[in-house]
């Protein structure tokens, strides 16, 4: 089978496409799937630059964690699933449900184990969930690392309800995400970006209040204005150092600032008085639960909710789709065809 495999870390030039024995047969609880599509994240970027420093591998790995496929074959007692199933891969595959532990957290692909940027590969059937029929693969492998993140921070930590106010930082796929999962709780959206354009595209996508952080430096103020001085409830915080002390000017009294990215750099410095006097929430999210990645699959398809792609690029060219998202300029998710 063909594969790609980072040769060594530095950016996307180390990637290399190398031909691979094909799997064996699966073992007892083991499924083998024939991939159909991945996609990229921003920690796909951080991984090829060796960001993840001794938690990650620096040669020979196969990159990225979220993928989809159909299943060719299962091992002995397998039951979740059988040959022909359209399945998705859950980012952490041994964290089914309940809280983390250090060996779930451990268990995540495409950073010391192999991920999914190849034809074929084999997982347990714990690691996998079964595809909705109005998804394609494309979409699907769009889901188990950012719509995941933004279900956890929206539904499972916010308890986002009907009235709620949410401010989603951006218009990457996390951001998306909790921009739709808000909307399908029924919150009233805050969109910040630093382009008008992808700001009218989020209109369009149900976003109520919509602030260029270019031109509007000050814009936790601007959120507290939006809602008469209340502030919002959740703020779906990916910024990181250069958007948190906005975050805590935006953010209401006893209100929750989900921290997920880190996009501005990683070290802030904290008001914590603001914090404390004000009984304000930081919520880290990393990611979440296979059940919450079932019970969002759940919510997507009765709702009929279609994740926003941006671009899908062919397997030979997964270089030019990490150089495309190291870009910044996508609105949505950045995809692979494998199949």
């Amino acid at each position: 089978m063909e594969a790609f495999v980072l040769e060594a870390v530095g950016g996307p030039e180390t990637l290399a496409l190398v031909e691979r024995p094909d799997p064996p047969p699966p073992g007892a609880g083991e499924v083998l799937v024939r991939l159909g599509a991945a996609s990229l994240n921003y920690r796909d970027l951080v991984m090829l630059q060796g960001g993840y420093g001794s938690r990650q591998k620096k040669s020979g790995l196969v990159p990225l964690s979220d993928g989809a496929g159909t299943v060719v074959a299962v091992g002995a007692g397998v039951t979740r699933f059988r040959a022909g199933d359209r399945v998705t891969v859950s980012f952490f595959q041994r964290w089914l449900a309940g809280y983390a532990s250090v060996s779930a957290l451990a268990s995540d692909l495409g950073r010391d184990t192999d991920g999914v940027l190849c034809e074929y590969r084999i997982f347990h059937e714990d690691g996998l969930v079964r595809t909705p029929t109005f998804l394609t693969d494309i979409e699907a492998a769009s889901l188990p690392c950012a719509a995941v993140t933004a279900w956890s921070a929206i539904v499972d930590y916010g308890c986002a309800a009907p009235g709620d106010i949410v401010l989603v930082q951006g218009t990457g796929g996390v951001a998306l995400f909790a921009l739709q999962f808000a909307r399908l709780c029924g919150a009233e959206v805050i969109v910040t970006s630093s382009s008008d354009e992808k700001l009218g595209r989020a209109a369009v996508l149900g976003a109520h209040h919509l602030i260029n952080y270019r031109q509007d430096t000050e814009w936790g103020r601007t959120a507290l204005t939006l809602t008469e001085g209340r502030g919002v409830d959740n703020v779906i915080e990916l910024g990181g150092a250069d958007t948190f002390k906005q975050s805590i000017r935006a953010v209401r009294l006893g209100g929750m600032i989900a921290l997920i990215g880190v996009l501005g750099g990683a070290r802030v410095d904290l008001l914590v008085p603001l914090i404390g006097s004000r009984n304000v929430r930081v919520q880290g999210v990393t990611v979440g639960t296979r059940a919450a990645l079932e019970a969002m699959l759940r919510a997507m398809e009765l709702h009929r909710v279609k994740p926003v792609i941006d671009r899908v690029f062919p397997f030979a060219d997964a270089r030019a789709a990490f150089e495309y998202l190291a870009l910044g300029r996508h609105f949505g998710k950045v995809c692979i065809a494998i199949g």
